[in-house]
């Protein structure tokens, strides 16, 4: 669940962004998975959907290196794009069932929102269906 106020906006990365719509100060928790409200699959789960929902959950979700899951962000969290120099780092704690998201640098209004995909998530950037 986004702890922050953004906005879903047109990507110079990538198709669509997240981008900031406050000042978010270094630090601050940005995303994190909250159970009862975002989505984990196994593949086995996803395979049974039908072909649209396989395709829209390998663009938007991703697999965690903790759960082995596909992980389904509900709200605009599907939109972080992928940079070697983010703004933002999700992380594994003992303590939390999958990633925190926090800015790892202050983020100013309207500025894009990226997280490095490579540290929480099995497979790599280009892995990623061109669309769904």
């Amino acid at each position: 669940m986004m702890y922050v106020k953004t906005k879903v906006l047109q990507s110079d990365i990538h198709g669509l962004g997240l981008f900031a719509d406050e000042f978010i100060p270094k630090g601050t928790i940005l995303w994190k998975f909250t159970p009862g409200f975002d989505q984990k699959f196994t593949q086995t789960e996803i395979d049974t959907l039908p072909e649209r929902a396989q395709k829209y959950l390998k663009f938007y979700a991703y697999l965690s290196k903790k759960s082995n899951k596909h992980i389904f962000p509900v709200d605009d969290g599907k939109y972080f794009n992928h940079s070697d120099d983010p703004n933002s780092k999700s992380a594994h704690f003992d303590d939390e069932e999958e990633v925190v998201t926090r800015a790892i640098k202050d983020i100013q209004k309207g500025e894009e929102i990226t997280d490095n995909y490579n540290l929480f998530e099995e497979k790599s950037p280009d892995s990623l269906p061109e669309d769904y």
